[in-house]
């Protein structure tokens, strides 16, 4: 076992019985659900408005190349520059070579997983360049010097009280102070930063092949001005976030939407084509989009887990995972967590370290249900299984531990010798320490389903 999969089994042991955790996930994602169940009712075909979305999320992912040589062209037309990046290090560095030209100094940032992915906010901190999120969830988990807990939601693991103390401690405020409140405040200190920012730095919910444009949706009004009050904006997406054309928004912005935060629509959706135009009062003079694989040609490489690239971020998958919401999001050790990141973090980070994720889920397929582009997570997580025992990352206990039950369960003789208390007896010995000290061991019943079965027949 790795060392990673070995911290991950402890950290799910003890948030797995963190009642104050559970607490504060139970009732985020509660307001979620009810949230999302009326998001919902904008729809008269949920099911083609997903079909239609998957449809092009996957011809996109089996002609990704042709979509980004479009993109990369009709951007360029439009006065903006395209960088590609073959892993995090290079965009890095790419986004420090742009900040060195312009000799920036403060950045503004939009909630971006990408930019967490490449760990850019930590990497700026160490040349000297102050790197500020701006969506009021990631400024938290930031002054809190964590990392994201949710895909939408950075800071669902923080109750209201949670953050008032936070900023007590860090801004000296009130701890009484209200969530209206504390964000007000905040609005104060970023509104400074927007006006004095030097470049801004956001993601990019969806690339557009034939106009060569940035769309980002948001709720908070940060993204837009992240990308239009600086003098420079730089955008960074994994090559996936391709859309053909921008008639596709009007299907992928609300399934993101209701999907995402059970809004019918959010409140700010923006579009970007390239740098201001010579007529134009407001926006930047120059326009980057730095176009980042950091192994995503691993997973499209994969014939049958490739379908994942179709994922549009909106969490939803998350929030319906049973162990998501038990063990929550920072157990993953990775950018992007709950099913979808279970399928993608073993090809983006290496199955040796992470294929212990693809293990990590109940099959119960509430994932797959909840999909607004239809990747079957649940199937996704077995194939990726099968490929770390294909790849030789089991391990000698595990080999030894399927070869024996293998066995164990094909004699029908075996199973009947050790009923009742017996096999209560026998089995709690194996798998009671994996059980774990605070759930109790239930008891196997007295009879076996076939001896039950066979006295049942004798009598009818």
């Amino acid at each position: 076992m790795s060392e990673i999969a070995d911290k991950f089994q402890k950290q799910s042991k003890l948030k797995a019985f963190d009642l104050k955790h559970r607490k504060t996930i139970t009732f985020n994602i509660g307001k979620y659900n009810a949230a999302f169940k009326k998001g919902l009712l904008q729809y008269e075909d949920l099911d083609l408005a997903k079909s239609r979305a998957a449809n092009i999320k996957r011809k996109v992912v089996n002609n990704l190349d042709s979509c980004l040589i479009d993109f990369e062209q009709n951007f360029t037309n439009n006065g903006g520059k395209v960088i590609w990046a073959v892993d995090a290090e290079e965009a890095r560095n790419e986004v420090l070579n742009i900040l060195k030209k312009h000799g920036a100094k403060k950045v503004v940032k939009m909630k971006s997983m990408t930019t967490e992915e490449i760990e850019l906010n930590t990497f700026l901190e160490k040349q000297g360049i102050e790197s500020l999120e701006t969506d009021l969830g990631e400024y938290i988990v930031q002054l809190a010097n964590e990392k994201p807990y949710h895909i939408v939601t950075p800071a669902m693991h923080k109750s209201k009280e949670d953050i008032a103390l936070l900023f007590n401690e860090k801004m000296g405020w009130d701890e009484g102070l209200s969530p209206e409140e504390i964000t007000a405040k905040v609005r104060v200190i970023l509104r400074d930063k927007f006006y004095n920012a030097d470049v801004g730095i956001t993601g990019a919910n969806f690339l557009i092949a034939d106009t060569g444009s940035i769309a980002l949706t948001e709720n908070e009004g940060n993204g837009a001005l992240s990308m239009s009050m600086p003098p420079v904006h730089i955008a960074i997406a994994g090559i996936e976030k391709i859309i053909p054309s921008i008639n596709d928004l009007d299907l992928f912005w609300p399934l993101l939407s209701s999907h995402g935060t059970g809004q019918r629509m959010t409140v700010y959706n923006s579009i970007i084509s390239g740098p201001k135009k010579a007529r134009e009062i407001d926006g930047p003079t120059e326009n980057y989009v730095i176009i980042l694989d950091n192994n995503r040609t691993q997973l499209l490489a994969q014939e049958e887990q490739r379908i994942a690239l179709s994922c549009i971020r909106c969490g939803a998958c998350l929030n319906a995972c049973p162990v998501y919401k038990n063990i929550g999001g920072h157990t993953y050790e990775a950018t992007y967590s709950g099913p979808i990141g279970s399928v993608i973090s073993p090809w983006l980070l290496g199955m040796k370290d992470y294929k212990h994720l693809s293990f990590a889920s109940s099959l119960c397929g509430a994932c797959t249900e909840v999909c607004p582009v239809k990747i079957p997570l649940h199937d996704l997580l077995l194939l990726n299984r099968r490929d770390a025992v294909i790849q030789k990352q089991s391990t000698v206990v595990e080999k030894l531990m399927v070869k024996g039950s293998n066995k164990f369960l094909m004699k029908r003789n075996w199973l009947d010798f050790f009923s009742g208390k017996t096999k209560s007896f026998f089995i709690s010995l194996f798998i009671k320490k994996l059980w774990g000290n605070n759930r109790k061991f239930p008891p196997f019943a007295k009879k076996s389903f076939h001896d039950e079965w066979v006295e049942k027949n004798k009598k009818d």
